[in-house]
């Protein structure tokens, strides 16, 4: 059985913007790049991720750039290309790779819908509400990890993002932000690389209750491999520990709502097993292991993330 893989989160393109290599170009450093991509990713969300040396004041500039930056390593390979609608969802095959641009952290918008619709219109297809700290659209976990929720902006930002067809994601936010998307938004969202917090408890970590809450939503949570997400031990850290996550968030959603996030690029460490985008496929091995089936690894490793994308993306 042929699997798609699908990863929902990486940061791969700020090694390029801070001068340290290309993803057009093969390379031994760095966590994935577009060739070692090909037979082992066929769909990554590819996320901007704004440092914070450029906030508030250069965030939007910041982004714009990234984004140029982005498509013009694309431009330098004849096999990458982006997802922008439904009917690109579709098709894949290996020798090709698709990307789906994100921007991670509202704090790009700079409290404009506008600038929302601008993202659009460059291609963006996703958006991480928030990253740790707290934005025009609400509080990300590590400014209160309960949080106070969506701002009125926030609220308009989730509506516009279901009217355009964009995949809302809630990872990084705190918790009641977390439910009030859920009770805004009439479109399946998507925690891209978030963990368990039932496993390990953390505040980026989700509980049970909003697991429960995301599969009812429609929703997917992706798998983080950072290892202090993981566990107590991070330095004992496994591919084994992201399987116990896969199989706990399993058991309390079902299959048909887990799927990866690597966060490759955007960690500092990863787990023994998975050190970078060429061991992702051995997931596969790993799951038949302990015991998903055929069609449980396949929504696991991609077929889940494009059935929301399926839904939420625009048409044409």
């Amino acid at each position: 059985m042929q699997f798609t893989v699908v990863d929902g989160h990486c940061d791969s393109i700020l090694d390029v913007s801070n001068g340290l290599r290309s993803l057009a170009e093969k390379s031994d450093t760095g966590h994935l790049d577009f060739y070692r991509m090909q037979n082992n990713i066929d769909l990554q969300l590819m996320a901007i991720f704004i440092e914070n040396q450029y906030k508030p004041h250069n965030i939007l500039i910041k982004t714009l750039e990234l984004i140029n930056l982005l498509d013009e390593q694309i431009s330098q390979v004849n096999f990458v290309h982006k997802i922008l609608n439904k009917k690109h969802v579709e098709e894949f095959s290996n020798s090709t790779v698709k990307v789906l641009l994100t921007v991670e952290g509202g704090d790009s918008l700079t409290g404009s819908i506008r600038v929302l619709r601008c993202l659009f219109n460059l291609g963006v297809r996703s958006l991480t509400l928030t990253w740790n700290n707290r934005n025009e659209i609400g509080d990300g976990c590590a400014e209160d990890p309960g949080g106070y929720g969506l701002s009125k902006f926030g609220k308009k930002v989730i509506w516009e993002m279901n009217k355009l067809g964009m995949l809302i994601d809630v990872s990084h936010l705190a918790e009641q932000g977390f439910w009030d998307v859920l009770n805004t938004t009439n479109m399946p969202i998507i925690a891209s690389h978030s963990c368990c917090k039932k496993i390990f408890d953390h505040p980026r970590n989700l509980s049970d209750q909003q697991l429960k809450a995301l599969a009812e939503n429609q929703g997917v949570i992706g798998i983080n491999f950072y290892p202090y997400f993981l566990s107590d031990k991070p330095h004992d850290a496994s591919i084994d520990d992201v399987i116990k996550h896969i199989i706990h968030a399993s058991n309390i959603m079902g299959t048909e709502h887990v799927g990866l996030g690597s966060d490759f690029d955007g960690i500092d460490k990863v787990p023994k097993g998975l050190e970078d985008v060429t061991k992702i496929r051995d997931l596969i091995t790993k799951l038949k292991e302990v015991g998903f089936s055929k069609v449980e690894i396949a929504n696991i490793m991609g077929n889940n993330y494009l059935r929301v994308l399926k839904k939420v993306l625009p048409n044409e």
